[in-house]
């Protein structure tokens, strides 16, 4: 257990994502004029607390195991998979949930068996997740 709490490369990736959670609360509280705890848990929004999280692993592992470590290679492999879906499949997922909310209001407006809405914000724009992968880079940076 105390090898795990010392982890660097586990701790810091941990800290930068619930940083990022904590700052979608503080952005659309001020955006909304009111406080909404439910981003605490919600994916999308800003910033990305997914850009956030790999970011952070990748410059942890790069400042512990050195840029030529395999172990930095395959994080920040892994960060661009990871930054590249937020923005490109998961956005299509969210743009297209929008358009079958739209079509189910206009084919069965009335009927209660087709209320039931498809969750439309799912993926980032690239300012979202770029805001989330400088943060998760300055947070590991200084962390270590």
């Amino acid at each position: 257990m105390e090898s795990i709490l010392s982890n660097k490369v586990l701790l810091i990736p941990l800290g930068a994502w619930c940083v990022a959670q904590a700052l979608k609360v503080v952005v659309l509280s001020i955006r909304d004029r009111r406080l909404n705890f439910s981003q605490l848990i919600t994916t999308g929004g800003m910033p990305s607390s997914h850009a956030a999280l790999v970011c952070a692993l990748a410059t942890a592992a790069a400042i512990v195991y050195g840029l030529d470590s395999a172990i930095f290679g395959i994080a920040a492999l892994f960060a661009l998979v990871i930054m590249s879906d937020a923005t490109g499949v998961r956005k299509t997922v969210g743009t297209q949930s929008t358009m079958l909310n739209r079509i189910l209001d206009e084919l069965f407006k009335g009927k209660p068996e087709f209320e039931q809405r498809v969750r439309e914000i799912i993926g980032h724009t690239i300012f979202e997740v770029s805001a989330g992968g400088i943060l998760g880079i300055l947070l590991a940076w200084w962390w270590t």
